[in-house]
């Protein structure tokens, strides 16, 4: 930079000589010289005012003055001996510096302040006698001449601040002054508590603060800059010099950042006020470019500081090795042994600047640089301390780890200024530099010894080939791998730099090239397997490095993976220096990160080869495909070994990606027959997204979707549950070298392996280590609900039984913990489990055909239930319902257990039902039936029943258990043609609404045969056979009662003769007569009818019944199921004779016009759970959102792969006829055929594909949640504007019976029970410690409540580019995200509340995840991670799951949240409270008579 300018070297020289602190008195006698500066000086220093009051100088002309200045310039150089002498010639001349102030003192001459400039140079130059070492002098005498000094460098710092008068020659001579005493004081080799050493640190910090005051006021010529830099060069063996270099830089870099980037750009925070204000206030935004780039050259490569030979090259470091007693090198000198440090502090300080420019503003980069020097160790180690290295590594944690400024520089310009340091300082040690140095060795050796004269001052250096570049000739302290810590820093540098790239942003090749071959010598494994702090920094700072879409960055994974080989797995990490120290938990979660975006490599790129950097043709060529074993070994270890919870939850989320990447592998490339279409072809861009996933649910969309050549229709209601699905095999069309690859590496690592081994893993840690953590056990039993959903070829029985009785061990476990272990979060894991043991059951109904499965999971289900077993070991009786005391551990515990009692009933092996999967309730109504009914006949073929009030009029409403409500039609219905006993059900309970249709029949329908209903079926031919009967005497009794002795009981019934003698024989003669008349009676009947023409004897023929059509089929059936069965108490017993009458049917009064309303209301709460998606599409650049809802605009284009991954996530249903969940309360849940009053808001939507929820939208459903996935457009936010407008003008009454989700009702029977918390509540009382039986809060289901929360928000975001999340507005597009629930539970959703899930394409064809949400203990669910990398084929479903997973996290966070089936029970309690009749026993069996209207 310098190169033609000239340097004042030779200047410093002549001034280090004595040139111009040459005094008169030099010439004579030490003494005489000494006696005259003792007279002069001391008569001067009494004017000062310091131990009197000051007086005006007596020196009144310039040779008086000169003649004075001429002793104190001899004083100054005196012996410290007489420090008393030499204090005085300082105060004097500090004194009459202050001519250059603006209000000089009075003791001040008068020629001094008429030309004070020219004196105050001479007096400037006359300093640098008292700065000299004296040799010799004791550490007393030097710590005072060091206080003089300061004294000197004080004064003058001040003077250059505040004097106005100061021209260029006085600063060119201040600077030249500073220059030359920094070299006197520090070119020597350092020595201990000399002067030197005492004064550095200051020396350096009032040269360098001085020059930046020069900047501002007289900006130093080029001369003096190239002087500043060659001087700084003969002085890198001080540490000072590298901390105060820095601390400038911070300085100048803080400013320079504040003028470029504008305020917003992150700002640069100073460590303190003194570094706050180390840059005067005067200098221009031009000044600081010029001067920030000019210090940051100062000191040359930091790079030479590895090289002790180039450090020590200096006339006084070969001085000191031509004066050594042994003889040495220059390079051997004690104070070298700091050059690994002063390496580590330089490359410290650009990774700082690197910092500031990438915005990552962190004070304590900053501090470093300021009292390095003392903190540094004195004596001579084996290597730089391990702390230093440490905290040069800053925390990158996930949730820790510092966002990057949007406005950064681009890599390339910082690459352009700390690009060449940083490369070379990462090669430090390395092949390429140990070939370099073998290389520069042979060059030197082919010169001659010689002795080299350098033009710098003229210096000697020793040139001796034999040791030039000898490392044996080093000592131990200054080998090659003590300067790690510096390499460490440095390539942990370049991985920030790297991993800043944005979105689109192009890197120089030759940079990429560089930083490969870095990283690749830096990754290099010792044999002992360690861990050392250059591995540790690149792994800590690599996060994002696979996931920028770097050009040729898998050229480093295999070495990546040996790397993450050697972190991971192991418990107890190998350091390959105990004396290193950093935090290891951020180092593994860092190396997961890493793990998480490489996982889906290999079976994304097949068989795609791996190119070597060094070009070794003789390596066996490595495939993606054989690093999957590698892989997944890694996977499986870690998450062994894991104990950190965020860990071990980024741990889960890989594995089941990784299974779920398999087994839709294995599906989709290996199961169909022309998936790859020859060996040349090793990836297909229009097959990655070509399934979504074999939960198989909506994922595998309504239409076809393109496998390569092949179009597949596929279902668009599949779940999984009862499918028929192709062998494993391999397509004939696959290449021959993937079948081998594949072949070589499934046998352990395929879809059913990976399987197996995760299942055995978590089952087993989730026991034994994950049960005290939430966290963690929610993530395990939620990776275990996605692996239940899997549908895997060769899924084993046995592997899936195991599964399930260890989540029921587990839930016996959390049950059985001590009541001090119960809480929340305890309970909230039981409920997770009851959830993961459904959905392994729904999936594989077969289990519940083992005997000892069913058995287990029905144990656990009475646990939950009643909070015991009946039989706690196996040989212990079983206690019977009656006996046992209801206790469940929590009322949630208590309801989750129910729920999966109920799936295991009604739903395992017959979901989905003929509704379909988006209804698990009957989609008949009272209407539905009544229309169906052909009883009621209309003249013009109109339905007979317009409305629902009507329809309810036909039937009997009945309500059992305070929990179901039966609905009874006693019309039979027109597909009905038996005429028997007919009644039709409509049961609504907690967990839907069923319909069933019952017949009273005596035989089966089986045997019922072929009714003949002939008018005449003829008349029998008669038999004229006259059969011979034998006739006989018929006997009541046995022949031998008499011979049987009679007992008491044979004497209770009286004989005629007792008869006669209790009541006398009147009686028996009356009762004859009356026998007698009634004979004779009988007789005159059967005559008369023989003789009539009617009868039977004669022509009149046999004729069947009537048929009867009228019967009271609701009380038949009530009374054969039982419901009739009034209680009979015992007055006895005070239990039963408490309280009222427990009633087994209560009546509804349905004439009310309200009922229709509530039984609506009733159908609309579904007894599943509801979710809603938000997708947005976000194009590059866009932040309002106005631009972002107009990407859906019909006129407007997307990515191809958006719409794709949309048809994933579910299927496409049409809301008018859809019966689930739409994303929109007022038309959910609703039946097919009905009109919905919303018409007049879809007139302006004709497209198909737009699933903004006013036609169509996108759905997906299993046994126990619902998810609709709606893509807003500007169509939602008119619909949301009016919806809200309506409710607003509704009736308040209306609003006030809105069930709200998120708040707890009571239960029958608790009314009276104070309130209690959801999870266990202890009683201090009892000495046994039994768990209180829990009770639901108190409060109205129909209340709102103001403090709970509301339903989460949850946003799908597809980024063009990354960098957009960090101005996703989620505020204003919550306006478009509205259900119409908002209103009911009184809470609008805040932005600070939303879930976002970000993908972003990369180049490759892979998805980029990036979420946020609210902080929180459960914010996060599994499977996705912040920062993993998907494959297409996987990410619709996996986005569901997570979906899926946030709700349930929220809900079970929630106290006051209830769930389905609680709030349909709750409803029909208020139903019943409304509408009950109070009957008797007589009034209800008399209503079952009467005829409904």
């Amino acid at each position: 930079m310098y190169s033609e300018w000239a340097s004042l070297s030779a200047q410093i020289t002549a001034n280090s000589c004595g040139a111009q602190c040459f005094s008169v008195l030099n010439k004579f006698p030490a003494s005489a010289g000494r006696e005259v500066v003792i007279s002069v000086v001391k008569q001067l220093g009494t004017n000062l005012g310091i131990t009197q009051n000051a007086e005006p100088s007596h020196l009144v002309k310039d040779e008086e003055v000169r003649w004075c200045m001429d002793v104190i310039c001899f004083g100054l150089s005196l012996p410290l001996q007489e420090h008393e002498t030499i204090k005085d010639c300082v105060n004097v001349y500090c004194e009459w510096l202050t001519a250059l102030h603006p209000q000089p003192r009075i003791s001040v001459p008068k020629p001094i302040c008429e030309d004070a400039n020219l004196y105050a140079r001479q007096i400037i130059n006359h300093f640098h006698n008292l700065f000299v070492p004296r040799q010799g002098e004791s550490s007393d005498t030097i710590k005072r001449q060091a206080v003089l000094c300061h004294r000197v460098l004080r004064t003058l710092q001040q003077t250059a601040q505040i004097s106005q008068h100061m021209d260029r020659e006085t600063w060119d001579t201040l600077l030249l002054f500073l220059l030359a005493i920094n070299e006197i004081l520090l070119a020597p080799p350092t020595v201990k508590d000399d002067v030197g050493d005492q004064l550095c640190e200051r020396v350096l910090s009032v040269l360098f603060e001085v020059w930046l005051l020069a900047c501002v006021r007289c900006f130093p010529s080029p001369s003096l800059w190239k002087t500043l830099q060659e001087s700084c060069a003969m002085w890198r063996h001080r540490i000072a010099l590298v901390d105060q270099w820095n601390r400038v830089n911070l300085a100048l870099t803080a400013r320079l950042l504040e003028f470029s980037y504008g305020p917003d750009f992150t700002q640069l925070k100073n460590a303190g006020d003194e570094d706050g204000q180390l840059i005067p206030a005067g200098m221009t935004n031009d000044c600081v470019a010029q001067t920030w780039y000019r210090f940051l050259r100062m000191i040359g490569n930091p790079t030479a500081l590895c090289s002790p030979h180039i450090i020590s090259k200096s006339s006084h470091f070969v001085q000191w090795a031509l004066t050594h007693e042994k003889g040495a090198e220059t390079h051997q000198h004690p104070c070298l042994q700091m050059l690994p440090q002063i390496f580590l502090n330089a490359i410290r300080g650009i990774s700082s600047q690197v910092d500031a420019f990438l915005g990552l503003s962190k004070t304590a980069l900053i501090s470093l640089t300021r009292s390095s020097a003392n903190a540094a160790p004195t004596t001579p180690t084996s290597g730089p301390p391990s702390a230093s290295s440490i905290n040069s590594l800053p925390s990158i944690g996930t949730d820790l780890r510092p966002p990057l400024s949007v406005a950064r520089p681009k890599c390339n310009s910082i690459l352009h200024l700390f690009g060449e340091w940083l490369f070379e300082a990462a090669h430090i040690g390395g092949d390429t530099w140990l070939q370099n140095r073998k290389k520069q060795a042979c060059e030197a050796s082919k010169r001659p010894s010689s002795m080299i004269m350098e033009n710098r001052k003229g210096s000697i250096s020793l040139s001796q080939p034999n040791s030039l570049n000898d490392p044996t000739s080093l000592p131990p302290t200054l080998t090659i791998d003590k300067y790690e810590s510096g390499r460490a820093e440095a390539i942990g540098t370049l991985c920030k730099i790297f991993c800043a790239k944005k979105t689109g942003e192009e890197i120089l090749p030759v940079y990429l090239a560089r930083f490969y071959m870095a990283l690749q010598q830096c990754l290099k494994i010792t044999e002992s397997k360690e861990c050392d702090e250059t591995l540790a920094s690149i792994l800590l700072h690599s996060a994002d490095l696979f996931r920028l879409d770097l050009d040729g960055i898998n050229v480093l994974l295999p070495g990546f993976i040996a790397a993450l080989e050697i972190v991971l797995p192991d418990k107890d990490l190998k350091l390959k220096t105990q004396a290193i120290a950093f935090n290891r938990t951020e180092l593994r979660r860092s190396a997961i990160n890493i793990l998480l975006s490489i996982m889906v490599l290999p079976l994304h790129y097949h068989t795609l080869p791996i190119r070597n950097l060094t070009s070794d043709t003789g390596e066996k060529v490595l495939t993606f495909l054989q690093l999957k074993s590698r892989l997944m070994n890694i996977l499986m270890n870690a998450l062994q070994v894991e104990t950190d919870a965020q860990n071990t939850h980024m741990l889960l989320g890989g594995l089941l990606l990784c299974v779920q990447d398999a087994v839709t592998f294995e599906d989709t490339e290996l199961g169909g027959t022309d998936h790859l279409s020859g060996p040349g072809v090793q990836h297909h861009e229009e097959n990655l997204l070509s399934s979504a996933g074999s939960d198989r649910s909506a994922s595998l969309a309504s239409g076809t979707v393109s496998f390569g050549a092949q179009t597949t229709a596929m279902s668009s209601r599949d779940t999984g549950s009862a499918h028929d699905y192709p062998s494993l095999t391999i397509s004939d069309d696959i290449s021959v070298e993937f079948t081998h690859e594949f072949e070589s590496v499934a046998s352990y690592d395929n879809a059913h392996a990976l399987f197996v081994r995760a299942t055995y893993l978590v089952c087993h840690r989730l026991i034994s280590s994950w049960k005290t953590d939430l966290n963690v056990s929610l993530a395990a039993l939620e990776l275990l609900s996605g692996l239940a959903r899997l549908h895997i070829r060769e899924t084993d029985a046995l592997e899936c039984k195991r599964a399930v009785k260890w989540i029921c061990d587990y839930i016996c476990y959390q049950c059985s913990r001590p009541p001090p272990a119960h809480s929340k979060d305890l309970h909230s894991t039981i409920v997770a489990a009851f959830q993961c043991t459904a959905a392994w059951l729904m999936q594989h109904p077969y289990l519940l055909q083992d005997k000892d499965c069913l058995q287990t999971v029905l144990e656990v289900v009475e646990l939950g239930i009643s909070g015991t077993k009946s039989q706690s070991k196996n040989g212990d009786l079983p206690k019977f319902k009656d006996e046992k005391e209801l206790k469940p551990a929590s009322m949630r515990v208590r309801d989750a257990a129910e729920n999966l009692l109920t799936i295991i009933l009604e739903q395992v092996g017959y979901f989905p039902s003929e509704c379909g999967p988006e209804s698990i309730s009957s989609l008949l109504d009272e209407l539905a039936l009544m229309k169906h009914c052909n009883s009621l006949p209309t003249g013009d073929g109109s339905v007979g029943v317009c409305n629902a009030e009507q329809a309810i009029s036909k039937f009997k409403y009945f309500v059992t258990e305070n929990s179901t409500i039966l609905a009874l039609l006693e019309e039979p219905l027109g597909n009905d043609q038996d005429p028997q006993p007919t009644v039709t059900l409509l049961i609504r309970g907690p967990f839907g609404r069923h319909a069933w249709t019952m017949q009273l029949r005596h035989l089966p329908r089986s045997k019922s045969g072929v009714k003949y209903h002939a008018v005449n079926p003829g008349r029998p031919i008669p038999m004229n056979d006259i059969t011979q009967r034998p006739e006989c005497e018929q006997k009541n009794f046995p022949e031998g009662v008499d011979k049987v002795q009679p007992c008491v009981a044979d004497y209770s019934i009286p004989t005629i003769d007792q008869i006669r003698e209790q009541y006398g024989a009147n009686v028996i003669s009356e009762l004859e007569a009356m026998l007698e008349n009634q004979s004779i009676h009988e007789k005159l009947a059967w005559a008369e009818s023989d003789n009539s023409i009617d009868s039977l004897s004669h022509a009149q023929e046999c004729v069947p019944p009537t048929v009867c059509h009228e019967f009271h089929a609701a009380r038949l059936f009530l009374s054969h199921f039982g419901f009739l069965s009034f209680e009979i108490r015992d007055p006895h017993n005070p239990i039963e004779s408490l309280g009222p009458p427990q009633r087994p049917l209560i009546v509804l009064d349905t004439k009310s016009t309200a009922f229709a309303m509530d039984l609506d209301k009733l159908d609309k709460l579904s007894a599943r759970t509801h979710d809603t998606v938000y997708c947005f599409y976000v194009k590059a650049g866009q932040t309002s959102a106005q631009q972002i809802i107009g990407n859906m605009a019909e006129d407007q284009s997307y990515d191809s792969h958006f719409a794709n991954m949309l048809q994933t996530l579910g299927w496409p249903v049409q809301v008018a006829e859809h019966s689930g969940w739409t994303g929109f309360a007022h038309n959910s849940w609703s039946l097919k055929g009905t009109s919905i009053p919303a018409d007049r808001y879809q007139s302006n939507v004709s497209s198909e594909s737009n699933y903004n929820g006013a036609q169509h939208v996108l759905y997906w459903a299993d046994v126990s949640s619902e998810i609709a996935f709606v893509v807003p457009n500007a169509w939602n936010l008119r619909y949301n504007s009016e919806m809200d407008a309506c409710s607003l003008s509704s009736n308040c009454s209306d609003q006030s019976t809105m069930s709200n989700v998120w708040t707890r009702g009571d239960d029958a029977g608790s009314l009276k029970s104070k309130p209690r918390n959801l999870s266990l509540e202890l009683d201090t009382n009892t000495r046994n410690k039994e768990p209180v039986p829990p009770t639901r809060r108190k409060g109205n289901v129909s209340k709102p409540t103001l403090l709970v929360q509301a339903p989460a928000k949850i946003f799908l975001v597809w980024l063009e580019s990354f960098e957009d999340y960090l101005n996703f507005p989620v505020e204003d597009l919550l306006a478009y995200a509205r259900t119409g629930e908002e209103l009911q539970s009184m809470q609008l959703p805040r932005a600070a509340d939303c879930h976002v899930i970000f993908l972003h394409s990369l180049q490759s064809g892979l998805l980029r995840v990036k979420l946020l949400g609210p902080p929180g203990r459960m914010s996060f669910a599994t499977p996705l991670v912040d920062g993993m990398v998907l494959s297409r084929r996987v990410v619709g479903n996996l986005v569901r799951q997570t979906a899926l997973n946030i709700s349930r996290r929220r809900r079970l966070d929630n106290d006051n949240y209830q769930p389905p089936h609680v709030r349909r029970r709750l409803k029909v309690q208020d139903i019943v409270q409304k509408y009950k009749m109070d009957l008797s026993e007589a009034e209800l069996l008399a209503h079952l008579f009467q005829r409904s209207i």
